[in-house]
């Protein structure tokens, strides 16, 4: 029996760049929140964290890019807390727990902020960066399956899962945004990620009823 790899050990001067980063993210976020993406600045955001416009400019190349970075961070809390699954538990169901874990200690945006960030996505660069923001969650997630998955695992079967797992979050995000109802991002994320995992039943019993009407 092969035990799992284990997880990175980061240094010190790591982890403080990875603090860093977070810190000015959940800046940039709040900010562009409070204030719309046109009123936000970056010297506004450093100034928030207390460090200069050049040290931003080290870890992210626009405000835009710092305000979407919360996509990317929660996928790297998920993929932290797959890695920590016990063992034993299947695959599929590891994922998902892992994302049901992590989507509920980040607890839930207001309705207000909700209006606020559809107003954002108005902006195309924001807009644009968030699709980028998505598709960098699916590396990041692809690293922890692999590692779950031992060395025999095929690479690009790990990407085609996280591949599935992104595309999950990234529609029931958008739905969460757009749907003008009281909608929750967990219920329908888990409801997508459950149905892909059994080879969505209900689409095919459904495209089995149009064929047999």
């Amino acid at each position: 029996m092969t035990s799992e790899p284990a997880a990175p050990v980061l240094g010190l001067r790591e982890r403080k760049k990875i603090a860093a980063r977070q810190a000015l993210g959940t800046a940039a976020l709040r900010l562009a929140l409070e204030r719309g993406m046109d009123q936000l600045r970056v010297e506004d955001i450093a100034n928030e964290v207390g460090v200069s416009p050049r040290t931003f400019n080290n870890y992210f190349s626009s405000k835009e890019e710092a305000v979407c970075s919360f996509i990317v961070a929660q996928q790297e809390r998920v993929r932290e807390a797959l890695r920590a699954r016990p063992a034993e538990e299947p695959l599929w169901d590891a994922v998902i727990n892992a994302a049901v874990e992590q989507s509920s200690r980040d607890g839930r945006p207001t309705r207000e902020d909700v209006r606020r960030m559809r107003e954002m996505l108005q902006n195309a660069g924001l807009f644009a960066e968030m699709l980028r923001a998505h598709a960098t969650v699916e590396r990041v997630l692809a690293e922890a399956v692999a590692e779950r998955a031992g060395g025999g695992a095929n690479p690009l079967h790990a990407r085609m899962l996280a591949g599935i797992v992104q595309s999950a979050s990234r529609i029931a995000f958008h739905n969460w945004l757009t749907s003008g109802r009281d909608e929750q991002f967990l219920p329908t994320f888990v409801e997508l990620l459950r149905e892909a995992s059994t080879g969505m039943p209900s689409l095919t019993a459904a495209a089995a009823g149009a064929a047999r009407a």
